[in-house]
Protein backbone atom coordinates (compact mmCIF):
# COMPACT_ATOMS: atom_id res chain seq x y z
CA UNK A 1 0.00 0.00 0.00
CA UNK A 2 1.35 3.12 -1.08
CA UNK A 3 1.72 6.38 1.39
CA UNK A 4 1.55 10.03 0.80
CA UNK A 5 3.65 12.72 2.58
CA UNK A 6 1.54 15.87 3.21
CA UNK A 7 2.86 19.09 3.54
CA UNK A 8 1.82 22.70 4.24
CA UNK A 9 1.51 23.09 0.67
CA UNK A 10 -0.55 20.42 -0.49
CA UNK A 11 -3.59 21.09 -2.26
CA UNK A 12 -6.99 19.90 0.25
CA UNK A 13 -7.89 17.05 -2.59
CA UNK A 14 -4.62 15.86 -2.09
CA UNK A 15 -4.50 15.72 1.69
CA UNK A 16 -8.22 14.16 1.35
CA UNK A 17 -7.29 11.68 -0.94
CA UNK A 18 -4.21 10.69 1.71
CA UNK A 19 -6.46 10.70 4.51
CA UNK A 20 -9.51 8.82 2.59
CA UNK A 21 -6.89 5.83 1.79
CA UNK A 22 -7.59 2.64 3.94
CA UNK A 23 -5.49 1.27 6.37
CA UNK A 24 -4.47 -2.46 6.22
CA UNK A 25 -6.58 -4.51 7.54
CA UNK A 26 -4.89 -6.44 10.58
CA UNK A 27 -4.54 -10.45 9.96
CA UNK A 28 -6.14 -10.85 12.87
CA UNK A 29 -9.57 -9.97 12.06
CA UNK A 30 -9.15 -11.32 8.41
CA UNK A 31 -8.56 -14.75 10.85
CA UNK A 32 -11.81 -14.30 12.25
CA UNK A 33 -13.37 -13.47 8.85
CA UNK A 34 -12.60 -16.59 7.34
CA UNK A 35 -11.70 -19.23 10.20
CA UNK A 36 -15.13 -19.44 11.82
CA UNK A 37 -16.72 -20.91 8.16
CA UNK A 38 -14.21 -24.14 9.27
CA UNK A 39 -15.86 -24.92 12.11
CA UNK A 40 -19.33 -24.54 10.54
CA UNK A 41 -17.63 -26.97 8.28
CA UNK A 42 -16.28 -29.32 10.26
CA UNK A 43 -18.89 -29.51 13.42
CA UNK A 44 -21.00 -32.23 11.56
CA UNK A 45 -17.78 -34.78 12.26
CA UNK A 46 -18.67 -36.34 16.04
CA UNK A 47 -22.41 -35.59 15.08
CA UNK A 48 -23.39 -37.38 11.99
CA UNK A 49 -25.74 -40.05 13.68
CA UNK A 50 -27.76 -37.34 15.75
CA UNK A 51 -28.56 -35.24 12.68
CA UNK A 52 -29.51 -38.32 10.96
CA UNK A 53 -31.85 -39.19 13.23
CA UNK A 54 -33.06 -35.95 13.52
CA UNK A 55 -34.06 -35.94 9.91
CA UNK A 56 -34.98 -39.42 9.69
CA UNK A 57 -32.08 -40.29 7.40
CA UNK A 58 -28.99 -42.96 7.20
CA UNK A 59 -25.65 -41.38 8.83
CA UNK A 60 -24.66 -42.09 5.35
CA UNK A 61 -26.81 -39.78 3.85
CA UNK A 62 -26.47 -37.12 6.80
CA UNK A 63 -23.52 -36.83 5.00
CA UNK A 64 -24.79 -34.77 1.94
CA UNK A 65 -25.31 -32.01 4.65
CA UNK A 66 -21.67 -31.84 4.58
CA UNK A 67 -21.00 -32.75 0.81
CA UNK A 68 -23.20 -29.77 0.26
CA UNK A 69 -21.55 -27.67 1.85
CA UNK A 70 -18.58 -28.16 0.41
CA UNK A 71 -19.93 -28.01 -3.06
CA UNK A 72 -21.59 -24.31 -2.35
CA UNK A 73 -18.40 -23.00 -0.43
CA UNK A 74 -16.73 -24.96 -3.86
CA UNK A 75 -18.87 -23.32 -6.46
CA UNK A 76 -19.29 -20.16 -4.36
CA UNK A 77 -15.54 -19.49 -4.15
CA UNK A 78 -15.11 -17.97 -7.82
CA UNK A 79 -18.88 -16.46 -8.12
CA UNK A 80 -17.76 -14.50 -4.70
CA UNK A 81 -14.59 -13.76 -6.57
CA UNK A 82 -15.96 -12.68 -9.69
CA UNK A 83 -18.27 -10.42 -7.69
CA UNK A 84 -15.25 -8.93 -5.52
CA UNK A 85 -13.76 -8.14 -8.78
CA UNK A 86 -16.94 -6.21 -10.94
CA UNK A 87 -18.69 -4.35 -7.96
CA UNK A 88 -15.45 -4.55 -4.68
CA UNK A 89 -15.37 -5.58 -1.61
CA UNK A 90 -18.35 -3.97 -0.09
CA UNK A 91 -20.89 -5.98 -2.76
CA UNK A 92 -19.43 -8.98 -2.03
CA UNK A 93 -19.37 -8.59 2.07
CA UNK A 94 -22.62 -7.56 2.58
CA UNK A 95 -23.85 -10.54 -0.02
CA UNK A 96 -21.96 -13.08 2.33
CA UNK A 97 -23.45 -11.74 5.46
CA UNK A 98 -27.30 -11.81 3.86
CA UNK A 99 -26.63 -15.41 2.57
CA UNK A 100 -25.37 -16.45 6.11
CA UNK A 101 -27.98 -15.04 8.33
CA UNK A 102 -30.53 -16.33 5.51
CA UNK A 103 -28.95 -19.89 5.57
CA UNK A 104 -29.25 -20.37 9.15
CA UNK A 105 -32.54 -19.44 9.97
CA UNK A 106 -33.20 -22.05 7.10
CA UNK A 107 -31.53 -24.49 8.63
CA UNK A 108 -32.54 -24.08 12.35
CA UNK A 109 -36.06 -24.67 11.52
CA UNK A 110 -35.91 -27.22 8.33
CA UNK A 111 -37.84 -30.49 9.31
CA UNK A 112 -36.25 -32.18 5.84
CA UNK A 113 -33.08 -33.12 4.78
CA UNK A 114 -33.36 -31.44 1.34
CA UNK A 115 -34.04 -28.14 3.22
CA UNK A 116 -31.53 -28.44 5.33
CA UNK A 117 -29.15 -28.75 2.56
CA UNK A 118 -30.50 -25.46 0.89
CA UNK A 119 -29.67 -23.95 4.49
CA UNK A 120 -26.52 -25.22 4.73
CA UNK A 121 -25.65 -24.61 1.03
CA UNK A 122 -26.34 -20.18 1.44
CA UNK A 123 -24.67 -20.58 4.40
CA UNK A 124 -21.17 -22.12 2.58
CA UNK A 125 -21.88 -19.73 0.03
CA UNK A 126 -21.88 -16.83 2.32
CA UNK A 127 -18.78 -18.05 4.13
CA UNK A 128 -17.02 -18.69 0.74
CA UNK A 129 -17.29 -15.26 0.15
CA UNK A 130 -15.92 -14.06 3.66
CA UNK A 131 -12.61 -16.54 2.96
CA UNK A 132 -12.58 -14.96 -0.85
CA UNK A 133 -12.38 -11.42 1.04
CA UNK A 134 -9.85 -12.25 3.71
CA UNK A 135 -7.34 -13.77 1.04
CA UNK A 136 -7.93 -10.98 -0.93
CA UNK A 137 -6.55 -8.39 1.61
CA UNK A 138 -3.66 -10.81 3.07
CA UNK A 139 -1.13 -9.41 0.64
CA UNK A 140 1.97 -11.73 2.45
CA UNK A 141 2.75 -15.41 2.64
CA UNK A 142 2.98 -14.75 6.76
CA UNK A 143 -0.64 -12.74 6.92
CA UNK A 144 -2.00 -15.81 4.72
CA UNK A 145 -0.37 -18.00 7.22
CA UNK A 146 -2.29 -16.44 10.06
CA UNK A 147 -5.64 -16.92 8.02
CA UNK A 148 -4.85 -20.47 6.51
CA UNK A 149 -3.95 -21.39 10.62
CA UNK A 150 -6.83 -19.85 12.18
CA UNK A 151 -8.65 -21.80 9.32
CA UNK A 152 -6.96 -25.06 10.45
CA UNK A 153 -7.37 -23.93 14.10
CA UNK A 154 -10.91 -23.02 14.03
CA UNK A 155 -11.25 -26.51 11.43
CA UNK A 156 -9.86 -28.78 14.53
CA UNK A 157 -12.12 -27.30 17.24
CA UNK A 158 -14.64 -28.02 14.97
CA UNK A 159 -15.72 -31.41 15.75
CA UNK A 160 -15.21 -31.18 19.33
CA UNK A 161 -17.01 -27.83 19.73
CA UNK A 162 -20.23 -29.63 17.44
CA UNK A 163 -20.25 -32.36 19.86
CA UNK A 164 -20.69 -30.13 22.83
CA UNK A 165 -23.00 -27.60 21.35
CA UNK A 166 -25.21 -30.70 20.18
CA UNK A 167 -25.55 -32.28 23.66
CA UNK A 168 -25.83 -28.84 25.06
CA UNK A 169 -28.33 -27.14 22.71
CA UNK A 170 -28.81 -28.92 19.55
CA UNK A 171 -27.13 -29.88 16.33
CA UNK A 172 -28.65 -27.24 14.46
CA UNK A 173 -27.19 -24.59 16.85
CA UNK A 174 -23.46 -26.54 15.96
CA UNK A 175 -23.75 -25.90 12.21
CA UNK A 176 -24.66 -22.52 12.51
CA UNK A 177 -21.03 -21.98 14.52
CA UNK A 178 -19.96 -19.89 10.80
CA UNK A 179 -22.46 -16.98 11.70
CA UNK A 180 -19.26 -16.12 14.29
CA UNK A 181 -17.57 -14.48 11.82
CA UNK A 182 -19.77 -11.81 10.95
CA UNK A 183 -18.53 -10.13 14.01
CA UNK A 184 -15.80 -9.08 12.18
CA UNK A 185 -17.71 -7.42 9.30
CA UNK A 186 -17.71 -3.71 11.48
CA UNK A 187 -13.71 -4.28 11.82
CA UNK A 188 -12.97 -4.87 8.24
CA UNK A 189 -15.27 -2.63 6.75
CA UNK A 190 -13.88 0.22 8.17
CA UNK A 191 -10.82 -0.44 7.27
CA UNK A 192 -10.81 -2.06 3.80
CA UNK A 193 -11.44 -0.11 0.35
CA UNK A 194 -15.13 -1.36 0.10
CA UNK A 195 -15.61 0.59 -3.17
CA UNK A 196 -16.13 -0.69 -6.59
CA UNK A 197 -13.31 -0.81 -9.75
CA UNK A 198 -13.54 2.11 -11.52
CA UNK A 199 -13.31 -0.41 -14.66
CA UNK A 200 -14.53 -3.76 -14.75
CA UNK A 201 -15.29 -6.10 -17.24
CA UNK A 202 -18.81 -7.48 -18.03
CA UNK A 203 -20.45 -10.30 -16.61
CA UNK A 204 -19.09 -13.90 -18.33
CA UNK A 205 -22.68 -15.51 -17.13
CA UNK A 206 -22.32 -18.45 -19.96
CA UNK A 207 -18.74 -19.24 -17.98
CA UNK A 208 -20.14 -18.89 -14.76
CA UNK A 209 -22.84 -21.61 -15.64
CA UNK A 210 -20.17 -23.86 -17.58
CA UNK A 211 -17.94 -23.88 -14.55
CA UNK A 212 -20.81 -24.35 -11.71
CA UNK A 213 -22.20 -27.59 -14.16
CA UNK A 214 -18.25 -28.73 -14.34
CA UNK A 215 -18.33 -28.31 -10.25
CA UNK A 216 -21.16 -29.45 -9.26
CA UNK A 217 -20.77 -33.33 -11.56
CA UNK A 218 -17.24 -33.43 -10.24
CA UNK A 219 -18.36 -33.08 -6.96
CA UNK A 220 -20.82 -36.03 -7.14
CA UNK A 221 -18.51 -38.45 -9.12
CA UNK A 222 -17.70 -40.20 -5.59
CA UNK A 223 -21.46 -40.86 -4.95
CA UNK A 224 -22.57 -41.57 -8.79
CA UNK A 225 -19.94 -42.50 -10.57
CA UNK A 226 -20.58 -42.89 -14.36
CA UNK A 227 -23.05 -40.43 -14.46
CA UNK A 228 -21.19 -37.59 -12.80
CA UNK A 229 -18.03 -38.35 -14.91
CA UNK A 230 -20.07 -38.55 -18.05
CA UNK A 231 -21.43 -34.95 -17.22
CA UNK A 232 -18.29 -33.28 -15.71
CA UNK A 233 -16.62 -34.67 -19.16
CA UNK A 234 -19.77 -32.67 -21.50
CA UNK A 235 -19.68 -29.60 -19.10
CA UNK A 236 -15.53 -29.35 -19.02
CA UNK A 237 -15.41 -29.91 -22.80
CA UNK A 238 -18.07 -27.02 -23.42
CA UNK A 239 -16.02 -24.83 -20.98
CA UNK A 240 -12.87 -25.23 -22.70
CA UNK A 241 -14.63 -24.37 -26.06
CA UNK A 242 -15.99 -21.58 -24.10
CA UNK A 243 -12.76 -20.06 -22.48
CA UNK A 244 -10.73 -20.70 -26.05
CA UNK A 245 -13.32 -18.53 -27.27
CA UNK A 246 -13.64 -15.63 -24.46
CA UNK A 247 -10.19 -16.08 -23.23
CA UNK A 248 -10.90 -13.16 -20.75
CA UNK A 249 -13.66 -14.23 -19.74
CA UNK A 250 -15.01 -15.73 -16.44
CA UNK A 251 -11.96 -18.92 -16.43
CA UNK A 252 -9.35 -16.58 -17.97
CA UNK A 253 -6.95 -18.91 -20.23
CA UNK A 254 -3.85 -17.41 -18.99
CA UNK A 255 -4.65 -18.89 -15.79
CA UNK A 256 -4.99 -21.87 -17.58
CA UNK A 257 -1.53 -21.85 -18.96
CA UNK A 258 0.14 -21.37 -15.83
CA UNK A 259 1.79 -24.09 -15.09
CA UNK A 260 2.42 -22.81 -11.18
CA UNK A 261 -1.35 -22.56 -11.10
CA UNK A 262 -2.27 -25.58 -12.17
CA UNK A 263 0.09 -27.44 -10.29
CA UNK A 264 -0.62 -25.46 -6.83
CA UNK A 265 -4.30 -25.66 -7.10
CA UNK A 266 -4.03 -29.65 -8.51
CA UNK A 267 -1.84 -30.02 -4.84
CA UNK A 268 -3.95 -28.50 -2.71
CA UNK A 269 -7.09 -30.10 -4.28
CA UNK A 270 -5.15 -33.53 -3.17
CA UNK A 271 -4.16 -32.51 -0.25
CA UNK A 272 -7.57 -31.21 0.85
CA UNK A 273 -9.55 -34.41 -0.54
CA UNK A 274 -7.07 -36.35 2.06
CA UNK A 275 -7.78 -34.09 5.21
CA UNK A 276 -11.54 -34.16 5.13
CA UNK A 277 -11.76 -38.07 3.82
CA UNK A 278 -9.18 -38.85 6.81
CA UNK A 279 -11.08 -35.74 9.45
CA UNK A 280 -14.09 -38.22 9.04
CA UNK A 281 -12.76 -41.51 9.07
CA UNK A 282 -10.52 -41.38 12.41
CA UNK A 283 -12.94 -40.82 14.71
CA UNK A 284 -14.65 -43.75 13.05
CA UNK A 285 -11.49 -45.97 13.06
CA UNK A 286 -11.44 -44.69 16.90
CA UNK A 287 -14.28 -46.28 17.64
CA UNK A 288 -13.66 -49.23 16.12
CA UNK A 289 -10.41 -50.21 17.33
CA UNK A 290 -10.42 -48.91 21.10
CA UNK A 291 -12.50 -48.72 23.58
CA UNK A 292 -12.97 -44.72 23.70
CA UNK A 293 -16.23 -42.92 24.40
CA UNK A 294 -16.91 -40.26 21.60
CA UNK A 295 -15.94 -37.06 23.83
CA UNK A 296 -12.14 -38.85 24.58
CA UNK A 297 -11.62 -39.51 20.33
CA UNK A 298 -12.86 -35.42 19.73
CA UNK A 299 -10.39 -34.47 22.82
CA UNK A 300 -7.54 -36.62 21.58
CA UNK A 301 -8.21 -35.56 17.60
CA UNK A 302 -8.40 -31.92 19.06
CA UNK A 303 -5.37 -32.40 20.20
CA UNK A 304 -4.09 -33.97 17.06
CA UNK A 305 -5.47 -30.93 14.86
CA UNK A 306 -4.30 -28.15 16.89
CA UNK A 307 -0.23 -29.28 17.16
CA UNK A 308 -0.80 -29.70 12.92
CA UNK A 309 -2.16 -26.15 12.84
CA UNK A 310 0.60 -24.73 14.79
CA UNK A 311 3.21 -26.44 12.58
CA UNK A 312 1.55 -25.12 9.85
CA UNK A 313 1.82 -21.91 10.71
CA UNK A 314 5.70 -22.55 11.59
CA UNK A 315 6.03 -24.03 7.98
CA UNK A 316 3.91 -20.58 6.36
CA UNK A 317 6.43 -18.29 8.14
CA UNK A 318 9.54 -20.49 7.06
CA UNK A 319 8.37 -20.55 3.66
CA UNK A 320 9.54 -17.12 2.61
CA UNK A 321 13.24 -18.09 3.21
CA UNK A 322 12.90 -21.59 1.77
CA UNK A 323 12.97 -22.54 -1.48
CA UNK A 324 9.97 -23.51 -3.55
CA UNK A 325 11.44 -27.16 -4.17
CA UNK A 326 11.81 -27.88 -0.43
CA UNK A 327 8.30 -26.53 0.63
CA UNK A 328 6.84 -28.72 -1.74
CA UNK A 329 8.92 -31.93 -1.00
CA UNK A 330 7.51 -31.50 2.50
CA UNK A 331 4.06 -31.12 1.53
CA UNK A 332 4.35 -34.16 -0.78
CA UNK A 333 6.45 -36.42 1.70
CA UNK A 334 3.80 -35.54 4.75
CA UNK A 335 0.78 -35.33 2.64
CA UNK A 336 1.64 -39.12 1.49
CA UNK A 337 2.60 -40.14 5.09
CA UNK A 338 -1.16 -39.44 6.43
CA UNK A 339 -3.14 -41.77 4.31
CA UNK A 340 -0.38 -44.26 4.14
CA UNK A 341 -0.06 -44.41 8.22
CA UNK A 342 -4.31 -43.94 8.56
CA UNK A 343 -4.25 -48.13 6.18
CA UNK A 344 -1.09 -49.60 7.30
CA UNK A 345 -1.00 -48.59 11.37
CA UNK A 346 -1.38 -51.74 13.80
CA UNK A 347 -1.54 -49.51 16.53
CA UNK A 348 -4.85 -47.35 16.94
CA UNK A 349 -3.62 -44.70 19.17
CA UNK A 350 -1.37 -43.43 15.87
CA UNK A 351 -3.98 -42.80 13.72
CA UNK A 352 -3.92 -39.17 15.94
CA UNK A 353 -0.70 -38.65 14.67
CA UNK A 354 -2.66 -39.11 10.70
CA UNK A 355 -4.77 -36.03 12.32
CA UNK A 356 -1.85 -33.87 12.69
CA UNK A 357 0.32 -34.82 9.42
CA UNK A 358 -3.36 -34.04 7.29
CA UNK A 359 -4.20 -30.71 8.68
CA UNK A 360 -0.72 -29.77 8.82
CA UNK A 361 -0.26 -30.30 5.35
CA UNK A 362 -3.45 -29.11 4.02
CA UNK A 363 -3.41 -25.59 5.80
CA UNK A 364 0.66 -25.21 5.06
CA UNK A 365 -0.48 -25.82 1.63
CA UNK A 366 -3.33 -23.86 1.49
CA UNK A 367 -1.45 -20.56 2.56
CA UNK A 368 1.86 -21.46 0.58
CA UNK A 369 0.69 -22.78 -2.69
CA UNK A 370 -2.10 -20.09 -2.23
CA UNK A 371 1.07 -17.46 -2.88
CA UNK A 372 2.58 -19.54 -5.54
CA UNK A 373 -0.52 -19.43 -8.15
CA UNK A 374 -1.25 -15.89 -7.73
CA UNK A 375 2.22 -14.44 -7.47
CA UNK A 376 2.60 -13.90 -11.05
CA UNK A 377 -1.27 -13.28 -11.46
CA UNK A 378 -1.93 -9.61 -12.95
CA UNK A 379 -3.26 -7.46 -10.18
CA UNK A 380 -7.14 -6.92 -11.79
CA UNK A 381 -6.82 -10.81 -12.24
CA UNK A 382 -5.78 -11.60 -8.29
CA UNK A 383 -9.57 -12.35 -6.63
CA UNK A 384 -10.23 -14.38 -10.23
CA UNK A 385 -6.77 -16.76 -9.50
CA UNK A 386 -7.95 -17.20 -5.52
CA UNK A 387 -11.29 -17.77 -6.17
CA UNK A 388 -10.05 -20.52 -8.50
CA UNK A 389 -7.41 -21.62 -6.51
CA UNK A 390 -9.45 -21.59 -3.17
CA UNK A 391 -12.42 -23.51 -5.40
CA UNK A 392 -9.64 -26.70 -6.17
CA UNK A 393 -9.08 -26.50 -2.53
CA UNK A 394 -12.93 -26.37 -1.48
CA UNK A 395 -13.45 -29.42 -4.30
CA UNK A 396 -11.03 -31.19 -2.05
CA UNK A 397 -13.65 -30.26 1.04
CA UNK A 398 -16.14 -31.93 -1.48
CA UNK A 399 -14.69 -35.36 -2.31
CA UNK A 400 -13.49 -36.20 1.61
CA UNK A 401 -16.41 -36.39 3.21
CA UNK A 402 -18.03 -38.51 0.04
CA UNK A 403 -14.77 -41.00 -0.07
CA UNK A 404 -15.14 -41.18 3.97
CA UNK A 405 -18.92 -42.02 3.33
CA UNK A 406 -17.87 -44.68 0.77
CA UNK A 407 -14.92 -46.14 3.28
CA UNK A 408 -16.37 -46.08 6.82
CA UNK A 409 -19.20 -44.39 7.26
CA UNK A 410 -22.05 -46.58 4.70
Amino acid sequence: MSSTTATTHTAPSSVHAATATPRQVPALWLALLAAPVAAGANSAVLILPDMAGSLGVRTADATWLVTVFAWAMAVGTPLMAGLLRRRGLGAALRLSAALIVAGTAVLAAAPWLPLAMAGRAAQAAGGAGLVTAAMSLAGSVRRMGVITAGFGTVGAVGPLLGSTVADAASWRVALSAGAVALLALPAVMRRADLSAPSRSTPFDGRGAVLLVLTVTSLVLVPRHPLPAVAAALVSAALLALHVRARPTGFVPVALLRSRVFILSAALACTLATSYFALLFTVPQLLRDRTDWSSSTIGTYQLVALLVGSALSMALAAAAARMTRPRVLAILLAFGAAAPLTAVFTPWAPLLLLVATLAVFTTSAGQATLAVYATAATPAAQRPTAIGLFSLCYQLGGAFGPAVAAAVALS
